[in-house]
């Protein structure tokens, strides 16, 4: 079983999260995904600090899709260098890190772990 992992994610409005986002779940790329509230971001860009209201948004994966998760955010995003960082989870309710696993199968509701 691939270790369970959450890629954290920006976008520049929420629409654009919601539309990242439901890719992500429709390929099974991810089990789900948590839009959260509005931010401020200050960044380097075009070398000088820029700043811009943002919308952080976390989907829920396991490590073996972190690679295809990443290709597809930069396929769907409007950003050139859209964030994209995964962070692994060391531990958690063991059914829900199950739930991921299956979610994110090839064939949900059955487990690749004989279970």
């Amino acid at each position: 079983m691939s270790r369970p992992v959450l890629i954290y994610m920006t976008a520049g409005s929420t629409e654009e999260a919601k539309k990242v986002g439901r890719v992500l779940v429709e390929e099974r790329l991810a089990a789900c995904v948590n839009i959260l509230g509005g931010m401020t971001s200050l960044y380097w860009w075009d070398g000088a600090v820029q700043e811009d209201d943002e919308v952080a948004f976390i989907a829920k994966t396991r490590q073996g899709m972190v690679d295809d998760v990443i290709a597809r955010v930069k396929e769907v995003h409007s950003y050139d260098c859209p964030c994209v960082v995964s962070v692994s989870i060391d531990d958690g309710n063991a059914d829900f890190l199950q739930w991921i696993q299956e979610m994110t199968s090839q064939f949900p509701g059955h487990s690749t772990t004989g279970r």
